[in-house]
């Protein structure tokens, strides 16, 4: 009777395979196995993502370009429609899908596979009605953000995010749509309009669609205020882009979490050497300053590194580069001393975790501002 009480074995995690075999696995599964009873459906794609970090990256979008061309070739009775308020007015299939940097073994080791995740969503029956997972090698793959999100100043993994990311991965086949998700993909839509008319330089276009989507039901949006304020930094409105990034730190406080992007040289307490990067510096930290002082928050100012170098020596590198932060943060607040901590992290809580130490990884180098009791 002792084995009756002995742990069982867990089984073996699936091996990664090479990225196109991993990608055209899921896609067969996704597509082949469709619980579908129409000859044609029509299929809208809502952008890939980061499940890690929420960001559309080269490695989503070249994933999402493959889809298609898989689906051109092999699956014809499903017809590729834009993503846009007008076909999701006809309620048709939406395939979203993440691509996330893992550790295969399922630990808190360094990340050394993809897991692709594939889901198509009826919006006629509000279930999920096909899924295609596979796990994959990190050769050969791009995972650094697109312009939108590499110039985003600050992270946040808002409901929207939550909702997408648990519709992909956490609904199981049959089951039903979670509410928040399709209640704003006609925001998303716009929103995702948004972003290709700022990576196209249109910032005109991308700020009048970021304003029409805020006003839309579901449309409150990390998104949305990000982009409101990249959009009037682009156009030199500088009062707006203000304004916006004021926004932005309003948001993050009242989540008790603002997650800033400020980068610094490798190794150093001293910021990138490229004016571009570091010229709104000043004016985020100074309405970090503001807005936290008028709304009374003690901060906790927690520096983060990425996975790259000794573990101690990350260790005392965040706390110095969050000291740092203070330091400015007290020029201009000098009553607000005992107001703020300065914490580090290192590596422990690398939301991307490859350790690239490039613009694929930028997020897991960064400051954040968490709010305290007093």
């Amino acid at each position: 009777m002792v084995g009756c009480f002995a742990a069982q074995a867990q089984p073996a995690p699936p091996t990664p395979v090479p990225y196109p075999e991993a990608l055209q696995r899921a896609a067969n599964d996704l597509f082949g196995k469709a619980n579908l009873a129409a000859d044609r459906v029509e299929l809208v794609i809502d952008p890939l993502i980061d499940a890690s970090s929420g960001a559309q990256s080269a490695g989503t979008r070249a994933m999402q370009q493959t889809l298609i061309e898989i689906v051109r070739k092999s699956y014809p009775r499903f017809v590729v429609q834009p993503f846009s308020s007008e076909v999701l007015a006809r309620d048709p299939v939406v395939l979203v899908g993440t691509l996330t940097a893992i550790n295969n073994q399922g630990g808190e080791g360094p990340r050394d596979a993809f897991r692709i995740c594939l889901t198509l969503a009826d919006l006629k029956s509000r279930t999920v009605v096909s899924k295609g997972v596979a796990r994959s090698t990190l050769d050969n793959v791009d995972v650094t953000p697109t312009q939108y999100y590499r110039d985003a100043p600050v992270w946040a993994k808002d409901q929207a995010t939550d909702a997408y990311v648990k519709t992909c991965q956490g609904t199981p086949l049959g089951g039903g749509l979670d509410p928040a998700y399709v209640d704003r993909l006609t925001a998303n839509a716009l929103i995702n309009d948004g972003i290709a008319e700022y990576e196209a330089q249109r910032f005109r276009e991308a700020l009048a669609f970021y304003r029409t989507a805020r006003r839309l039901p579901g449309g409150d949006q990390h998104r949305v205020r990000v982009g409101t304020y990249l959009a009037s930094a682009k156009l030199g409105r500088r009062d707006d882009s203000v304004e916006a990034f004021g926004d932005l730190v309003d948001y993050g406080l009242s989540t008790d979490q603002l997650m800033v992007k400020l980068l610094f040289r490798p190794g150093t307490t001293q910021f990138v050497d490229n004016p571009q990067t570091t010229e709104p510096y000043p004016m985020w930290l100074s309405q970090i300053a503001t807005r936290a002082k008028q709304k009374g928050a003690c901060l906790e100012i927690v520096g983060h590194t990425s996975r790259t170098g000794m573990p101690n020596l990350n260790e005392r590198l965040s706390v110095s580069r969050a000291q740092f932060i203070m330091d400015l943060l007290l020029t201009g607040m000098p009553d607000g001393r005992n107001r703020m901590i300065a914490t580090g992290r290192g590596f422990k809580e690398n939301i991307v975790g490859t350790g690239k130490d490039d613009a694929s990884d930028a997020l897991d180098r960064r400051v954040e501002f968490k709010v305290i009791g007093c």
